[in-house]
């Protein structure tokens, strides 16, 4: 598979003159985005820039023009997924409540991983390369969550003693042993019995304490 632009080079032009781009272009860079991401959560292997156009009704030399090398086009789709993440978090809990937001925002992270497994070949590259920074990834990532954690803990909706570090770990764990393909376990069971361990449980008047209902919201 030959995933060069069509001039033969990897390095990524720079716009001329600075200008912004036009509005239709932008759409169009945007639609491109869009199905790359969907290719990539779908995909069993990374799959090549001609599928990905193919995917999208355009030619190959569109794609290009767009995202001239497959690492600037594997940037786009992984940074747009982290910042669908961290707005996400704030979006969620500005109209949810906070474990309602936990579940949907969880719903979020298993979209990224699903495209990150999808291209993450030409990842590792370039995190290896320094071009993504894994350790800022992270970081956004467990603030993103702790905005929801804190919100929880306000509200009584979530336990105290949960950290983002917590969730993050055990979300890894079940999107590896359940990924979005549907092959193996359930993960959308797997996240609510995570959510029903996020809860915290409700003291009756015996001083009993008793577990929120498996599933609710």
């Amino acid at each position: 598979m030959d995933d060069r632009n069509t001039s033969g080079t990897r390095s990524v032009s720079d716009r001329a003159g600075g200008r912004a781009p036009r509005a239709d272009a932008v759409r169009n860079r945007d639609q491109l985005l869009a199905v790359a991401t969907r290719v990539f959560m779908a995909a069993d292997a990374e799959p090549s820039m001609r599928a990905i156009a193919r995917e999208a009704g355009v030619g190959i030399a569109t794609l290009y023009r767009h995202f001239p090398t497959r690492e600037s086009l594997v940037d786009a789709v992984y940074q747009d997924q982290v910042a669908r993440l961290t707005t996400g978090a704030r979006e969620l809990i500005g109209r949810l409540p906070p474990a309602v937001a936990m579940r949907r925002w969880m719903d979020l992270f298993g979209d990224w991983i699903a495209a990150k497994n999808g291209m993450l070949e030409t990842l590792l590259v370039m995190i290896e390369s320094g071009e993504i920074t894994h350790a800022r990834t992270r970081t956004e990532l467990l603030t993103a969550l702790s905005t929801i954690l804190d919100a929880g803990r306000e509200t009584g909706d979530l336990r105290p003693d949960v950290t983002a570090e917590d969730i993050a770990a055990s979300l890894i764990g079940i999107f590896t042993v359940a990924p979005r393909s549907g092959r193996g376990a359930d993960p959308d069971r797997l996240l609510d019995l995570l959510m029903d361990g996020l809860r915290r449980p409700v003291r009756r008047s015996d001083g009993e304490l008793e577990p929120p209902a498996a599933g609710a919201e």
